[in-house]
């Protein structure tokens, strides 16, 4: 096949040379002719351009040879020489050799996925039944202090106020609810400073801290103090307990001090959290209609858009909504939701308040029709069973309620009154105040009157306690378990950012609702507030260990409507500036955009409906940093988790990742081996959980461990088969220690290697360091702050996984970029084979310099001097290291690893050369893999401000006000050519940065979109490939050759012909999946689709719509308002013109 290729390109050349001498034969003939008809002064300047193409055409003849051969032969002494290098230093022959010994005294076992799916999701209920009890436990103590207690109108209580704790005034006494607090750094609570013997108050800002139904409250709720220190002793892995009031307040055990946010305002208000939401409500369906006529303008509109935000954020996924806005016809602020519910998950409910944030206000109000519209579509969902299948509601903001509405309610309401109306008076007139409570009171539904942006939060809290009437009255205690969120709440959540998997940041919480018992409230179905407790998904996923899954295998956990809580893919956090950031959609991505693979969605399906099986698919994975391919065949196995609206899902890859062999060993002969320094266990891993006793919160994993092994803490609960096979690997590794500690003894470490390691599936890892830290390029490498290459909880180190995947023996190499610092690793596996089977012992590895390989690379790739170059035209003899030739070394996902110019090493080749990179595309030799990402972050240029703030307080709102009535004020000077109050230069001056700013903003904004990125693989079975490319005027000659034993090519391709004008770069980067939003009603778009689409979901199995006894005559406002008929008269005449002046 060379000769072939070798031939054909040699024909070309020449026929190319026979082409090149014909034309400047004729060119010279030309000019000759014309140099004797013109003077000599012209012959000057035709002689120089003579000269110009003799040198070109002498150019042309000297077209550079690039022999196959020659690079074939470089590329063989490159192999023998790194093969020589990488053995002789890794040792990798020397642990091969050991497992191969010890293969008559292991077991290869094929792991049963159907077996371990379900002792783990076992494991797993039974931790999350234990915090249920503890839930139960508070929820019963918080009733029972509530049905002995006797209100206290004029109580006088002190407590610890978590704002005001150890806190001093100017004469050094503790302010009034604070006192003396002691706190303690607490290793169980991320070493937070907590009181573990106490727990203590937060209140919002917004909510008077001294209020009589407060200190009634708090004083109730002081009796679950005994509560959550017992739950704590009976269940230690239990973390933050907590009460939410449904008065406001929020106690927490165990204490903490708590920090206001930059503004000083403590906004968190328990109230507006999920947990809170959910355990007080069932699922529900919501119609949000908006009054946009005329006289809805200024600040009545600010107050109106803030009350639909405020409602939103009271929705949840398992609820369903719309956004209807009405003046005299009807209008749907998402056309392409038109006459539907969609579910009020994060992207819906973010997209609902960009488009609210839009609304202008015009025309005459006519409430009839969008009533009408609204009752149509909760009657269809019922009908259809869509939506929640529970709950229905109209929320109805507007300034005046003037229609006859009795008629529609007769129609669509009466008498049932399935469907609950609440009402928003906005503004300050009471004209239709009576109007407005009248439609709420007769649709078993609540009237408020909003006048300010401060009244908003408390008004729009009051459905949720209306809603949870039936469900107190009926004092049905459901569990709920929220969906995964991040707490940025408490203190230092965020420097767990860069120290935590990311995927295992989140948290669930479960919680239940606290009623009164109360015999002569029952009808009034009064909510207490709502206990709970939190449970990090990482200790959960602990469970299922990394071990047992193998270095491609992993477990996940998915909720009823399909949405992630854990999964190793999962990212919730993006990159803004330097600081890391929650996504905004973070806890609403669906398994299938993590599994995107499964197109079908035949695995996301039998998940949610809570099935138990197994699925086998081909997939498209990919590592470091998504830029390498793989293809792997993964087994998944599922089932449910009872109790709890949870699915559980583990992956075992095809081949090597069933395959698991188990070593026995005497425990004193490993004992020795596992205390050498060289050796470390994996952090993250549970060998004995260290958290259930708090005296074995002290110990690493390896000290709990040797402890355990030596009978000093025989409490311990350790996972024996994991002991036992970190014990094997200690012994069959250890004499690599001895290995590694000879060559340097003997001085036979060549310069440039750094650093050689080895990990085992159990695991274990033993690193010996053979340059100090001081002349080491790679300085972070291996060190706890590189989790991509070590053992963690979520995956298995970068070089163990690309190990795995190639030929063992044969060293996988790659470069690597760490914030501008380059090597060069260098890894294989090592096996063990009995009985036919073969799996996988682990991975050894060393990390090297560049200058150690390009000294290397150099030295080989060049003809010697005393090369006979007499038959050979062009440059002779060849070297990588003259400017002639431009060389590489290529990985076989085409990423540098070696060239001339540093700045191109751990870059891909299409983005050095991309005329290259093309041809050899082209030619086959490099395939493009078309990779996905459903949770990117793209840069927006159209982005809005969304007015989806967390209101978590009405301080928020106010600044929002007077920013909004300052702005309009400038507007208004500018419009009326004011300026010359103040200085012009200085006006134009602010104007100019304003929109400069605005315009910056614009372009650094990112929002969470969908992406389409290339990878590339080498198709190790073409070993070779050269040719020529034509680039203008000169062609560029190139050879690839495989490098033996590698999975690495090396490429020599001529440097004096820039084809860069003819082929541009070929870039990695990502783009955006643009799927266009058509607003016409007649052909809904593929965005309107996919946004409207209700896929496969689980509804939750209880639903407290209704109750007879409950008392529906609670329907809010003041005492009844009474007006004379005159004074109604006249007020509605004048707001009739209103309207129709506006």
């Amino acid at each position: 096949m060379t000769n072939l290729r070798l031939q054909n390109v040699t024909m070309m050349i020449e026929e190319e040379e026979e082409e090149e001498e014909e034309e400047m034969t004729q060119l010279l003939r030309y000019l000759s002719v014309g140099s004797r008809m013109e003077g000599s002064a012209p012959r000057v300047g035709k002689l120089l351009r003579i000269l110009g193409f003799v040198c070109l055409w002498t150019t042309a003849q000297a077209q550079m040879k690039i022999p196959p051969e020659t690079v074939q032969q470089w590329a063989t002494v490159v192999s023998a020489q790194l093969r020589d290098l990488t053995t002789k230093h890794s040792g990798s022959l020397l642990l091969q050799k050991k497992l191969k010994d010890v293969e008559s005294i292991i077991k290869i076992v094929e792991l049963n996925g159907n077996d371990l799916v379900k002792d783990y999701s076992d494991e797993i209920e039974r931790m999350l039944g234990s915090k249920m009890k503890s839930v139960k436990r508070l929820a019963e103590s918080a009733e029972d202090a509530d049905l002995y207690h006797g209100y206290n109108a004029s109580m006088q209580f002190d407590y610890y106020n978590s704002m005001l704790i150890n806190t001093a005034d100017e004469d050094g006494n503790s302010v009034e609810l604070g006192g003396d607090f002691p706190l303690e750094e607490n290793e169980h609570f991320n070493n937070l400073r907590v009181n573990t013997l106490l727990s203590d108050i937060q209140i919002p800002t917004n909510v008077y801290n001294k209020d009589p139904n407060i200190l009634n409250a708090i004083y109730n709720s002081e009796a679950l103090n005994d509560i959550f220190i017992g739950n704590f002793q009976k269940d230690p892995t239990l973390t933050w307990q907590f009460f939410g009031s449904s008065t406001g307040f929020f106690r927490i055990y165990p204490g903490i001090k708590w920090t206001p946010d930059s503004n000083g305002v403590a906004a968190f208000d328990c109230r507006n959290r999920n947990w809170y939401i959910q355990a007080a409500t069932s699922p529900k369906d919501i119609i949000i209609m908006v009054d946009i006529s005329g006289s809805m303008k200024g600040l009545k509109m600010t107050i109106a858009k803030h009350t639909i935000n405020t409602i939103l954020d009271t929705l949840g996924e398992n609820d369903f909504v719309n956004v209807i806005a009405y003046t005299d016809y009807v209008r749907y602020v998402e056309p392409c939701f038109k006459g539907t519910l969609v579910q009020a998950d994060l992207d819906n409910r973010e997209h609902f308040k960009q488009l609210v944030d839009e609304l202008h206000v015009k025309g005459e109000a006519k409430i009839k029709n969008a009533m009408k519209e609204s009752f149509k579509i909760l009657n269809q969902a019922r009908a259809s069973g869509q939506g929640s299948m529970c709950n229905q509601a109209i929320m109805l903001i507007t300034d005046g309620a003037m229609e006859d509405f009795e008629s529609v309610f007769e129609e669509f309401n009466w008498p049932e009154r399935r469907v609950r109306v609440f009402t928003y008076l906005i503004g300050r007139e009471l004209t239709f105040a009576q109007n407005t409570k009248w439609i709420a009171c007769n649709n078993k539904g609540f009237y408020t009157h909003i006048s300010t942006l401060a009244d908003v939060q408390e008004n729009v809290m009051e459905y949720l306690h209306v809603l949870s009437r039936p469900m107190v009255i009926n004092h049905n205690h459901d569990i709920i378990w929220t969906e995964a969120y991040m707490d940025s709440v408490l203190p230092s959540t965020k420097e767990l950012f860069n120290t935590k998997a990311q995927s295992l940041l989140l948290m669930t919480s479960v919680a239940m609702p606290v009623f009164s018992k109360k015999t002569e409230t029952l009808s009034h179905g009064i909510l207490l507030g709502v206990v709970g407790t939190d449970i990090p998904l990482m200790e959960v996923m602990k469970l299922a260990p990394r071990y047992m899954l193998g270095a491609h295998g992993y477990a996940f956990l998915i909720t009823n409507n399909g949405y992630i809580l854990a999964h190793p893919d999962l990212r919730p956090l993006y990159k803004d500036g330097k600081k890391l950031k929650p996504k905004p959609n973070y806890n609403s991505v669906d398994l299938s955009e993590v599994e995107w693979e499964d197109t079908e969605e035949e695995l996301r399906t039998s998940m949610v409906r809570g099935e138990t099986g197994n699925i086998r698919q081909s997939i498209r994975a990919s590592v470091d940093k998504k830029k390498r391919p793989l293809f792997l065949v993964n087994d998944y196995f599922f089932t449910n988790i009872d109790e709890a609206p949870f699915s559980f899902g583990m992956v075992l890859t095809k081949g090597h990742g069933r395959l698991m062999f188990i070593g026995n060993v005497s425990v004193e002969e490993g004992l020795h081996d596992l205390t050498s320094p060289d050796l470390s266990i994996a952090t993250e891993w549970t060998y004995c959980e260290t958290d259930i006793d708090p005296s074995h919160r002290k110990y690493s994993q390896l000290q709990a461990a040797i402890r355990y092994l030596l009978g000093k803490e025989p409490d311990l609960e350790c996972d024996e088969v994991l002991l036992q096979q970190t014990l094997f690997d200690a012994v069959v590794t250890a004499p690599m220690e001895a290995y590694w500690n000879a060559l340097m003894l003997n001085d036979r470490v060549e310069p440039g290697v750094e650093t050689v390691f080895l990990g085992t599936r159990a695991g274990l890892m033993r690193i010996m360091r053979y340059a100090g830290v001081e002349t080491r390029a790679a300085k972070r490498f291996l060190t706890p702050a590189d989790k991509e290459n070590l053992f963690t909880v979520d995956h298995f180190p970068l070089w163990y996984r690309l190990a795995v995947e190639n030929t063992p023996g044969s060293f996988y190499y790659y470069p690597v970029n760490d914030k501008g610092v380059k090597y060069v690793i260098g890894t294989t596996a090592v096996t063990v084979s009995s009985e036919g089977k073969t799996a996988m012992a682990g991975a050894i590895g060393l990390q090297m310099s560049l200058d150690l390989l390009e000294k290397l690379l150099w030295a080989i790739a060049k003809q010697p001097s005393d090369t006979d170059c007499s038959a050979i035209e062009g440059v002779c003899p060849l070297s990588c290291e003259s400017a002639d030739l431009n060389c590489f070394l290529v990985d076989n996902n085409g990423f540098v690893l070696i060239s001339k110019e540093r700045n191109e090493v751990g870059r891909f080749f299409g983005e050095v050369d991309g005329s290259v990179m093309a041809s050899l595309i082209k030619m086959g030799m490099f395939k493009k893999v078309s990779l996905f990402d459903y949770q990117a972050m793209c840069k927006n240029s159209h982005h809005h401000a969304s007015s989806a703030r967390p209101l978590l307080s009405p301080f928020y709102g106010i600044a929002a006000l007077v920013k909004w009535f300052f702005s309009n004020a400038l507007v208004f000077l500018l419009d009326f050519g004011l300026c010359g109050l103040w200085h012009a230069d200085y006006l134009v001056d602010a104007k100019a940065g304003y929109h400069t700013s605005h315009k910056q903003k614009k372009v650094d904004a990112l929002q969470p979109c969908d992406t389409a990125y290339p990878g590339f693989m080498y198709d190790s079975s073409v070993k070779e490939a050269n040719s020529l490319i034509k680039c203008g005027r000169c062609q560029k000659m190139f050879v690839v050759q495989q490098v033996p034993d590698s999975n690495l090519v090396m490429v020599v391709a001529q440097a004096d012909c820039d084809c860069s004008r003819q082929y541009g770069p070929i870039l990695l980067e990502p783009k955006e999946i643009k799927y266009i939003l058509q607003r016409s009603l007649c052909r809904p778009s593929v965005k309107c689709n996919r946004m409207k689409s209700q896929k496969v979901r689980r509804r939750p199995e209880s639903c407290h719509a209704y109750h007879p006894k409950e008392d529906a005559k609670e329907c809010g406002g003041a005492s009844a308002i009474f007006l004379s008929l005159s004074v109604f008269s006249a007020s509605l005449l004048v707001s009739l013109l209103l309207h129709h002046w506006t």
